[in-house]
């Protein structure tokens, strides 16, 4: 009798277990979706896809490849900056996050400085003599002596750290949201915050970040698109669609997306890259064909 009513108990737990879970399994079976396992680095997404964009009434442009230059494969790439003729990269992963001064013509690591281990290594920015780098779940930044990657302080901010550029008299980080914030360049205390949309669509998953020519351009988490973004209103302006330079790799893991955007402002270069890709390109934009 003591069995009988045992299992008959313990088929109600079961059943009870499966009504519970059933939302999860099937959000998890979301073709759209993508697990922080399948992400690698723990960032959960959901990806727009290049048909949704083109749905919409902004303008789409295509690339042309100028230049391609050797770069680490071993490099995960969170943010990428060209600043008085040196390439400036800054890596991640726990355990192998760096900041790195590279060789455009090369890929050669010139300088190189390895974060401590518990530090998950993010964005990339220059504020005169310095270099800015932010890191993702430690609410943490770094301010570095440019000459020589001395840490001349930390800050602090709330929330993750994805992407970071200079605009203006500020500077800019995203979050991995529809969210950018702006930073006094001195204190590093936010400023104010800035929502992203195309159109009535807010434009989440924001990371990299670089400012071209009065606009942000920002690459868009696990996609093949950057959004090119009104500073002033949020307002997406544009989207690149780079779909094809990853497929110019010799492979394409879960890991090696398109991460990773450079502005030479004085001959005006655009230089892209992704996490561990063998190449960095020059790129120039020219519309989309369709």
């Amino acid at each position: 009798m003591l069995k009988t009513l045992s299992l008959m108990f313990l088929k109600v737990f079961l059943l009870f277990l499966i009504v519970l879970l059933l939302p999860s399994l099937i959000l998890l079976g979301e073709p759209r979706s993508v697990t922080a396992v399948e992400a690698n680095d723990g960032k959960t997404v959901e990806v727009p896809t290049p048909s949704a964009v083109e749905s919409k009434s902004v303008p789409i442009a295509g690339y042309r490849i100028v230049n391609v230059y050797p770069h680490d494969p071993e490099a995960f790439t969170q943010g990428l900056i060209y600043q008085d003729g040196c390439l400036y990269e800054s890596t991640g992963l726990y355990g192998r996050s760096s900041l790195r001064q590279v060789e455009l013509s090369t890929g050669k690591v010139l300088r190189s400085r390895l974060m401590p281990i518990f530090y998950f290594g993010e964005g990339l920015a220059a504020w005169g003599d310095h270099l800015i780098q932010l890191t993702w779940k430690s609410h943490t930044g770094f301010v570095y002596d440019r000459d020589n990657f001395q840490t001349l302080s930390t800050f602090s901010y709330s929330g993750e750290g994805w992407g970071i550029t200079r605009v203006a008299s500020s500077l800019v980080m995203s979050d991995g949201s529809d969210t950018l914030r702006f930073l006094d360049p001195n204190t590093l205390e936010e400023t104010r915050v800035l929502k992203v949309h195309d159109g009535l669509h807010p434009v989440r998953e924001l990371n990299e970040l670089e400012y071209i020519k009065g606009e942000i351009f920002a690459n868009v988490w696990r996609t093949n698109l950057i959004a090119r973004i009104s500073p002033e209103t949020g307002e997406v302006l544009g989207w690149v669609d780079l779909t094809g330079l990853r497929g110019s790799l010799d492979s394409a893991g879960k890991e090696d997306v398109l991460n990773g955007i450079a502005y030479d402002a004085r001959n005006d270069r655009i230089f892209v890259t992704g996490k561990l890709w063998p190449k960095l390109f020059e790129i120039q934009l020219v519309p989309h064909s369709k």
